[in-house]
């Protein structure tokens, strides 16, 4: 019976540990923006614009 006991306080203090983490992750700003990270790799490639490429000029007379 002392080992059910035991066992109850162990995971007691584990989900406790892991709530704390949770809210420390939460006030630290980290779920912040759901919605972003997911679409960001549909509009990756317009934010990367090809260089118009110059043309050496020069003068005939």
């Amino acid at each position: 019976m002392s080992v059910i006991y035991m066992l109850l306080i162990i995971s007691i203090s584990v989900a406790v540990i892991f709530f704390i983490a949770f809210i420390i992750a939460v006030r630290s700003g980290q779920y912040d923006d759901s919605y972003t990270p997911s679409i960001r790799m549909l509009f990756e490639d317009e934010l990367v614009k090809e260089k118009p490429k110059k043309t050496i000029q020069t003068k005939t007379d």
